[in-house]
């Protein structure tokens, strides 16, 4: 079973300054709650075909995986896939303009669970959604703040 997970927020700042801040890997630690570092295996900026290192605890659970970036438009929107690491899984942020001060970003999760993970995907789903949700809260109160 795929998961597939799409969630998404207005955020009262206009989209050139969201997409810099989220499409940043150096961020990821401020704003997702769950990734503890990252660190480039490419030099910066990013850039299709960059590669970043991420650590994260999920589920009860250390990660340790690699995204490739895939697509990079700047904001507009970016796609990365996994390289390496126990789920396969392609995030996409998107952002898109409401007006000149607000816009609506996109992150969409989704993946092919193998072994066990196949078994608990629908779980796995529902603890990506309620993840996403928090750090997509996250990310609009660091940027409406500053």
């Amino acid at each position: 079973m795929a998961v597939d997970v799409l969630t998404e927020i207005v955020i009262d700042r206009p989209p050139g300054v969201v997409a810099a801040y989220a499409a940043d890997p150096s961020n990821a630690p401020a704003w997702y709650e769950n990734i503890t570092s990252i660190s480039w295996e490419t030099t910066p900026p990013l850039q299709a075909g960059s590669r970043v290192a991420f650590t994260a605890r999920f589920l009860g659970r250390d990660l340790a995986y690699t995204y490739q970036i895939t697509d990079f438009a700047p904001a507009g929107r970016l796609v990365m896939r996994t390289a390496q690491g126990p789920f396969p899984m392609e995030t996409t942020y998107t952002w898109q303009a409401i007006d000149d001060n607000s816009t609506r970003m996109t992150l969409r999760n989704r993946g092919e669970p193998a072994g066990f993970s196949k078994l608990v995907a629908p779980f796995i789903a529902m603890a990506i959604r309620r993840a996403n949700r928090k750090d997509l809260r996250n990310l609009r109160s660091i940027l409406e703040t500053t």
